[in-house]
């Protein structure tokens, strides 16, 4: 149970982050668009550009789900035992520090 809300926290939280990487790309093209749309709109309309909204949204959600899946899987074993209790820092195999 503690390793499924260990891993489901890293899945939200590369929710989270790719929300935060689409929100802040939009923003940028968004502002670029409205200043010179001739430029910027590369021949699509705005209901063309809408499309990119919700195209670019799914496939950042699902890389940030993905990528939050794959870290949770990464960083669980390296921290805890197989009973889910917390390594002791010197049988973490983080590496030499």
């Amino acid at each position: 149970m503690k390793r499924t809300i260990y891993i489901a926290c890293f899945i939200l939280l590369g929710a989270l982050l790719s929300t935060l990487v689409h929100g802040v790309i939009e923003i940028r093209y968004i502002g670029l668009l409205l200043r010179d749309f001739g430029a910027y709109g590369l021949g699509l309309s705005w209901r063309g550009w809408e499309l990119v909204h919700h195209a670019g949204a799914t496939l950042l959600l699902i890389g940030g789900v993905s990528l939050g899946f794959r870290q949770g899987n990464f960083w669980w074993p390296r921290l805890y035992d197989s009973g889910g209790k917390l390594k002791s820092r010197s049988q973490q195999d983080i590496g030499d520090q």
